[in-house]
């Protein structure tokens, strides 16, 4: 599989300091504070979740519903490190991916439960909701704070 294997599915795993390795990350709801701003506004500004995700709404679809952390979405992406170097690009590729949101980063997870369809937003997901030090590619050095443009196709 592409990069995108490894950097989207490569790990589900908490990386949160004092937390156990294999454990699951606890998305099973967004965080309260993490409320996306009201339909038909654009933000501006980043807005910082109570795990430290950081998110900017680039473009409101029309979608209603949010998916939900068991839920399998589809996404067109672009993933940079905070230099711009692009790692990974599903626009790039042409095609968009499937994956189900329980199986990702713990940031996209969260993320993603913000979104609703045809919204696009941008990420800055710190390393400790990434990969932290278990980077699972040369691409993305370890304790890399990740940006992604992010744009909700469905809810599958």
């Amino acid at each position: 599989m592409t990069v995108a294997g490894l950097c989207l599915l490569g790990c589900s795993k908490s990386t949160q300091p004092g937390g156990d390795a294999n454990a699951s990350a606890d998305t099973s709801t967004p965080p309260a504070a993490a409320a996306a701003p009201a339909s038909g506004s654009q933000s501006t500004n980043m807005t910082t979740t109570a795990s430290g995700l950081k998110y900017q709404v680039l473009k409101h679809g029309t979608g209603t519903v949010s998916p939900k952390a068991t839920d399998t979405v589809k996404v067109h992406y672009e993933g940079k490190l905070l230099d711009g170097t692009v790692f990974d690009s599903s626009i790039a590729r042409g095609q968009p991916i499937s994956f189900s949101l329980n199986q990702v980063i713990p940031g996209w997870t969260e993320g993603l439960q913000l979104m609703k369809v045809g919204d696009k937003f941008k990420f800055v997901i710190p390393a400790n909701l990434a990969y932290g030090a278990q980077s699972p590619s040369p691409a993305i050095p370890p304790n890399s704070t990740l940006v992604f443009e992010v744009e909700l196709l469905g809810i599958q």
